[in-house]
């Protein structure tokens, strides 16, 4: 029974974690969605029905490896907004030269 119980609680609160919205930038203006991310430095945001990324407003909160890579998105006032970098593996850049 309190297996069961213990089974339950997991269950209701995994769930209200994945029921959790992130911001959509096209239903932002690019400022807004800019200044997102430079008041929280690092969030993850949807950019559309089914694609979201991490946003970082510089280098310092990439992990050791990381880079900073500029990164623009589509927003409710622009299809080009400049919100901050993407975190990239150092590896991945010299492989893609």
């Amino acid at each position: 029974m309190l297996g069961l119980a213990l089974t339950l609680a997991f269950v209701l609160l995994s769930t209200g974690a994945s029921a959790q919205s992130r911001p959509v930038t096209t239903a932002m203006t690019c400022s807004q969605a800019a200044g997102l991310v430079a008041s929280r430095g690092a969030v993850v945001m949807n950019t559309g029905p089914h694609t979201y990324d991490r946003y970082v407003s510089g280098g310092n909160f990439c992990a050791l490896g990381e880079f900073a890579d500029p990164t623009w998105v589509p927003s409710a006032d622009s299809q080009q907004c400049f919100v901050g970098y993407r975190c990239v593996s150092r590896a991945f850049r010299q492989s893609s030269r």
